[in-house]
Parts: C-alpha cells; structure tokens; sequence
C-alpha cells in the first residue's frame, strides 16, 4: 500500500496534521496504537479540554533553543485555532485569562478533529502499533499490524513519556535517534512534588485544601493556586514551577502573596496587643492551615508578648517558607515531558529533520514544552499546521 503521508500518532499534534494536509490533496493515513484517538485531550483539563490559552505566545514555552517555536505559533495563532472551535459550533468558556474550556466535554474538540480528517480524506486507523520504519525508495516503508505501507513523508507525532498509563511510549524518541537524531535528555514537567515524610506527614492534616501562594525556584516565579494532597504538594502553582525546579533546590513559597505581614502584624499589635497569629492568619488562609501553622510554630502568644525580632521571624516563615521537596510524582501524572527531540534537528518552519528529509516531528515529542493553561494544545496544534503545510 503507498500513500502520501503516513502520521504515527493519532493524539492533538497528529489528527491536526492528518487534517491539515488532507485538505492539500495528499492521501494521508493516520496510525494509532491506542482504542481511541485523542486520549489526552479527553482527560485533559477535568474532561473539559484546555484547548488552548488566547495569550499564548513563545515566551510561554521552554527549550534549548527558546527561538524555535517561534515560527510555528506566529503562522498559527490561538485565534486560528478558536476560529476553528466556533465553525462547528463549540460552546467554550475563559477560565483565567486567556485559558479556553470546553462548556460541555473534552470529547466534542476529538470529534471535531476527527470530522475535520474524515471532511479532509485522511484514514485513521485505530489499534495499530509500528513495528518498523525503514528508508525506502527516497521514501519510507512502515510495517504495521501485518500492513506494509510506503509513502514519501512520515511524520512522528507519538507524544512524550507522560501518563504510561494511557499507553505514552518512547517511540518517538527511538525513531529519531534511529534516523541519526540527538535526542535531548527527558524528565516529568508540570507535576506534583513530593515530601520526605516527616513534612509529609505534619502537612497530611491539611488534604484537599487550596491557598493562592506566590512559589519560587530556580529564577521563575508563579502566583498561582496550590493544592496540599496526601502525597504532597500540588495545584496550578506546584504544577507550573515544577518544569523549572531542579533536584535538591528549594522551593520558596509565599503563602501571603502581596501582603506585608511584617507591617500589618507590627500595626497590629500596637492596636491590638491581646490578639493572636491565629486571629490574624484566620483574616487570610483557611482555617485548617492556619491552626496547622501555629501549632507548628508554637504561635499561640498574644502579639504583645513578640519582640520586633520575631515578628520579623513569623512574616518570614509565612512568605518564604522553604521547601525540599522529595522529588516529584514523575510520569505517572505529569501533563507533559520536557525535553525530546532536539529541536535544532528540526526546520522551524517545517518541522522536518534536516538531516533526513521526509520525516517529521511534531508536538509533544519535540523539545518545546509550554506553561499550564492551554500553552502546550496550541504548540500541538501550530506544529501540526506547519508540517501539515508541506507534507
């Protein structure tokens, strides 16, 4: 069997690019080793699907090369994109600025790329895993699931190493190192953190609940909501700083962002010596933390009886609270891997291998990861176009 383009992975990237070129003319088979196509974008935002975020833009993404997606999100920006959701009637709701949501569920943004494939020509083939890739004919030959099919442009949209469970494989990663690619180190980006247990198992009381905090590490800072579990620390701030924080570094946390507790507890206590740190936390945190920390911190005196010098101790304990996390919850749960396959591999405009032309790679498996909020759908999508574009 030959066809024009054959794409590995039928996920965002890969249903976006089988499309993308279907509507040039070129017959397209889309290979899927999974049940069903689209399997992140099910889960992904609670099964409303984050599609993408409105204020994308290329300083919400990271790589070695911070340069390469450039091109790529300035050819397709999150309104093309939006443009797209609207034409088949998608009702969509603005979470945090610029963060668009399904109203109803996830699955309404796969059957809308499975539309546009099936509108397109594109052939989708489901349960089928690649055994092969070889060259052939300044072409390629893939063998899969007792097929053999030639075409003159492959293209690896396989995804990263997160969420095995939902059949995330290193594929992509060994098609390039097989083809002559580097392919950079990989590790779990916008996941939960762990705790040694003796943090673990002070902050165990406080499960399920949610602060907004400020959190710093290594340079980069977020103020974002975070979520104590019983494993450790999540929520979007956790999430969002965990692509930057290194093993063994700290992770600063601001649990009053944008207070002067040092000033408002000094007011206080000159206006109201008999009052406690627990009154005042109760004003800001939820209860359950605030009678964790005090108890912690032995904060039961009324403000009277603290010298200047320890109020000065409480506001920093309060908004530089120092964490060595254990390490993170790893592949299992993370939303994205970072790293992959080196993007100075790659043409920015095309997405294809210089070294190997005809062979393509695109989304998640490439070492370009975004920011929570949408940023990573978008990268899928505008990659997707750009090699869809040429393929």
């Amino acid at each position: 069997m030959h066809v024009d383009v054959v794409i590995v992975g039928a996920g965002a990237a890969g249903l976006m690019c089988a499309a993308t070129a279907g509507y040039r003319g070129r017959r397209v088979l889309l290979l899927e080793h999974a049940r069903q196509a689209g399997q992140k974008i099910l889960m992904s935002g609670g099964g409303r699907c984050n599609f993408t975020n409105l204020n994308s833009t290329p300083a919400q993404f990271l790589s070695a090369n911070p340069r390469f997606c450039i091109s790529a999100l300035k050819r397709y920006p999150p309104q093309a994109f939006l443009e797209l959701v609207e034409r088949h009637g998608i009702e969509y709701t603005e979470k945090a600025a610029g963060q668009l949501f399904c109203s109803g569920k996830a699955r309404e943004i796969v059957d809308m790329l499975k539309t546009e494939c099936e509108w397109a020509g594109a052939e989708l083939q489901l349960q089928t895993g690649v055994d092969t890739i070889e060259p052939y004919d300044g072409g390629y030959r893939v063998r899969a699931a007792a097929q053999t099919i030639t075409t003159e442009s492959l293209v690896i949209a396989t995804g990263g190493l997160s969420i095995p469970t939902m059949g995330a494989t290193p594929f992509g990663y060994e098609v390039a190192r097989q083809f002559g690619l580097e392919v950079l180190p990989t590790r779990a980006g916008l996941v939960p953190f762990t705790l040694h247990p003796p943090l673990k198992e002070r902050l165990a009381p406080l499960a399920g609940v949610s602060v907004p905090v400020a959190v710093s590490a290594s340079g980069m800072r977020f103020e974002e909501p975070m979520l104590f579990t019983h494993r450790g620390l999540s929520g979007p701030a956790m999430l969002q700083i965990s692509s930057f924080w290194q093993p063994g570094e700290p992770l600063v946390i601001d649990l009053l962002p944008g207070i002067d507790v040092d000033t408002d507890l000094v007011n206080r206590r000159a206006e109201r010596p008999q009052s406690t740190i627990l009154q005042y936390l109760d004003e800001h945190l939820p209860r359950r933390l605030a009678r964790v920390l005090c108890e912690w911190h032995d904060w039961s005196r009324p403000l009277q009886e603290y010298a200047r010098a320890d109020i000065r101790q409480v506001a920093s304990t309060l908004q530089s609270w120092a964490v060595h996390p254990a390490g993170t919850e790893g592949y299992r749960t993370a939303e994205v891997t970072l790293g992959g396959v080196d993007t100075r591999e790659l043409s920015s405009q095309t997405m294809e291998a210089h070294k190997q032309p005809g062979l393509f790679f695109i989304g998640e498996v490439v070492d370009v990861t975004g920011h929570l909020g949408g940023h990573n759908f978008q990268w899928a999508w505008a990659s997707a176009v750009a090699a869809g574009q040429v393929v």
